[in-house]
């Protein structure tokens, strides 16, 4: 799963990054509400989350650089 995301274009991983953020929020509306199966997903979607965002950091940069 780490490196699953490294063979995504710049627009996937966008779109990927916005589909776990609101999986995020809604693991954490549940883990207040206290209907959480398993609080282990929370952290597991938050370093997803940073994994992406380094890599568009990194495309962005690269691109920038280019031009």
């Amino acid at each position: 799963m780490k490196n699953s995301f490294k063979n995504l274009t710049f627009l996937e991983m966008k779109a990927k990054r916005d589909e776990l953020n609101r999986k995020y929020m809604e693991l954490r509306f549940q883990k207040v509400i206290g209907h959480m199966e398993n609080p282990l997903i929370v952290r597991t979607i938050r370093r997803q989350i940073a994994r992406l965002n380094t890599l568009i950091h990194q495309q962005e940069t690269t691109s920038a650089k280019k031009k």
